[in-house]
């Protein structure tokens, strides 16, 4: 027989405060939005940032800031819990990024990309990764700059996603490999 499923109520989740979560320790992980113009997109990435304790956002280029009404919408409140920071011009925090020691990962369908399954992660590092625009993808100068490119395998007729499914999907497999090994 089938054991109960109760969803639980959100008090049972144990949830911490934003103070905790500014107080807490991070994954070694920034992820880069360049020129994302969805506002939407923008606040998803915060709220899966927040799910995953990433250290924080940076926000290039066109991409908007909080506070803001459209961001909160998908944000719900992780805007003031994820740190963030805005660069007018993306190489920018790409250099910023390595003159701190990130390895930078730029997210784009390249020549001699590498398939996000096949990623090697080192917990003593610390690493950033770039979701480019929705239509134009990571700028050419920035995958330039980058260490390497991360490609997710695709097996149907299109050729994207979604930049918050792809932040989603790659912030997943940093958190497999630095989070929970």
């Amino acid at each position: 027989m089938k054991e109960s499923m109760r969803k639980l109520k959100v008090t049972e989740m144990n949830r911490i405060s934003t103070d905790e979560f500014k107080q807490s320790r991070k994954m070694p992980l920034v992820v880069v939005l360049d020129h994302v113009r969805s506002l939407y997109n923008v606040g998803s990435v915060f709220r899966t940032g927040d799910a995953f304790r990433i250290e924080k956002i940076m926000l290039c280029g066109i991409t908007a800031t909080p506070p803001h009404p459209e961001i909160h919408k998908t944000a719900l409140g992780a805007e003031d819990s994820v740190e963030w920071e805005y660069f007018s011009d993306t190489p920018d925090a790409v250099a910023a990024l390595k003159a701190q020691g990130y390895k930078v990962f730029s997210v784009e369908q390249v020549e001699h990309s590498t398939s996000l399954e096949t990623i090697k992660l080192d917990a003593g590092e610390k690493y950033a990764v770039i979701m480019g625009n929705e239509v134009k993808g990571v700028q050419q100068c920035v995958v330039d700059s980058s260490d390497a490119c991360l490609e997710i395998p695709q097996f149907g007729t299109k050729h994207s996603m979604n930049v918050s499914v792809t932040a989603g999907i790659v912030i997943w497999e940093f958190a497999k490999q630095l989070i929970l090994k």
